[in-house]
């Protein structure tokens, strides 16, 4: 599964860049398609049928679907509150749009913010969320210990008056290393996740236990090690009082000494990234 590069100008990285790209633009046009009444198990199948429509046939995980204060995982105890439900989407309601499809044998994973109508709340969250990718991307090419910029990005959502909402994921991650999967013709899921993506997973822990490092970003002791090189599926995820936001995008970890090759995200034409943009062009 462990898929290292030299720098930005690796082959490899266009696939993983294609899949990602293919993933924002399902998230795209079935957030353009949600109306009043849609549930989370029909957004959930809306993003499934657009992949298959378009060739995916494997997945890190299906597509997942949270409406209203699910998308702050308000009250999530267990990890089977994760999967989609039957709440339907109302007029200004926030929703997020989560799915991780693997592509010609390139995986990634991706979180897709927004919300029916105005919701000057989310609006500002997804605003907040730019600081984050900033502060992640910085502290990784200082090559400070996971755990310490976990820490930090904590205390960033906390001055800016959010509680933290990856924490409630299992483990705690705000992110986990993807890689290639070998291509199967039939390619079942396990409680929602490829096999052959959880194998390469299982194969990274067990190697990387061995070696004093983990493929997963945790605010425990098992990610107190510095970045470890290969690609990163990383999601701050912000909430406040039932209103949840976040991102989800690749981040490229090198051996590389030079600090911008170092790390850097897989991709800026994305959908959060336009919107911050846009939104400094308006200021």
């Amino acid at each position: 599964m462990a898929s290292r590069v030299k720098d930005e100008r690796d082959p490899q990285l266009q696939g993983f860049r294609e899949v990602q790209r293919l993933a924002y633009a399902c998230a795209e046009a079935v957030a353009a398609r949600l109306e009043p009444g849609v549930t989370e198990r029909e957004a959930a199948r809306m993003q499934r049928d657009w992949l298959c429509e378009r060739g995916v046939r494997d997945w890190f995980h299906l597509p997942f679907a949270w409406f209203g204060d699910r998308t702050a995982f308000t009250g999530f105890k267990v990890p089977l509150q994760f999967f989609p439900t039957g709440r339907r989407l109302e007029p200004g309601m926030p929703f997020i749009l989560d799915m991780a499809p693997v592509y010609k044998g390139f995986t990634a994973d991706i979180g897709y913010s927004g919300s029916l109508g105005p919701n000057p709340l989310h609006d500002r969250l997804l605003t907040d969320l730019e600081a984050h990718r900033a502060l992640i991307v910085r502290e990784v090419r200082e090559r400070r210990p996971l755990r310490e910029i976990y820490e930090h990005v904590d205390c960033l959502m906390i001055r800016q008056g959010y509680a933290n909402r990856h924490r409630a994921y299992p483990f705690g991650v705000v992110a986990h290393k993807v890689g290639r999967v070998a291509e199967r013709r039939w390619s079942p899921q396990v409680f929602g996740f490829g096999t052959q993506s959880l194998k390469g997973l299982l194969s990274d822990v067990v190697h990387g236990h061995r070696d004093g490092w983990s493929p997963l970003w945790s605010p425990y002791r098992f990610s107190d090690h510095p970045p470890q090189p290969g690609l990163w599926a990383v999601e701050p995820h912000l909430g406040f009082r039932g209103t949840g936001a976040k991102f989800e995008e690749i981040l490229v970890v090198t051996d590389s000494r030079d600090p911008e090759q170092s790390a850097f995200w897989l991709d800026d034409d994305l959908p959060h990234v336009r919107r911050w943009a846009e939104e400094r062009v308006a200021a």
